[in-house]
């Protein structure tokens, strides 16, 4: 398996220092439920859907995109709470071809932890850019990801993108 060790944000958790029992039982949910935004990685909240940077990224500008309501599977969904994340899923790629021009994109959704969900009980899908070539010596040989900017930088860029999208009537 991959080990993906950079500082500082992954060092706690490589080191074990923060071990999965430690962390609230839905981070979506206690992040929805707080008003600290950028300390919970939340870029955007609509009426039914939330942009959640991913604090252990495969790549830069990995986000998660998830019902506000914490419900485990499609069949749980109706209405907006469905089509929103995935309009939300469109203006976020087009966000991030804006910012990052990536060569493709890895777009899923794990649902049950059969399947890998890390957080099987609140459905989200995720959206990793991918860049051809951007796979190099690093994963092969030094088991190591390099991400190349820091989770709060990349946070307040992509804030401003959105609120720019949204003055100018953008909105999933």
């Amino acid at each position: 398996m991959l080990d993906r060790i950079w500082a500082p944000w992954r060092a706690q958790y490589v080191t074990g220092e923060v071990r999965a029992t430690d962390a609230p039982a839905c981070f979506l949910c206690a992040g929805l439920a707080q008003d600290r935004d950028a300390e919970n990685l939340i870029a955007w909240r609509g009426d039914e859907t939330v942009v959640v940077l991913n604090r252990y990224p495969y790549n830069n500008g990995h986000l998660l995109i998830a019902p506000t309501a914490h419900k485990a599977t499609l069949a749980e969904l109706e209405g907006r709470e469905l089509t929103q994340p995935i309009e939300t899923i469109r203006w976020m790629t087009t966000i991030l071809d804006r910012m990052m021009r990536p060569h493709g994109y890895n777009i899923g959704l794990n649902q049950g932890r059969a399947a890998g969900a890390g957080l099987p009980g609140h459905l989200h899908w995720h959206i990793v850019p991918r860049w051809d070539g951007d796979v190099n010596f690093m994963p092969i040989l030094g088991e190591t990801k390099v991400i190349t900017e820091s989770l709060s930088s990349f946070h307040e860029r992509l804030r401003r993108e959105i609120e720019a999208d949204l003055a100018s009537g953008a909105r999933p």
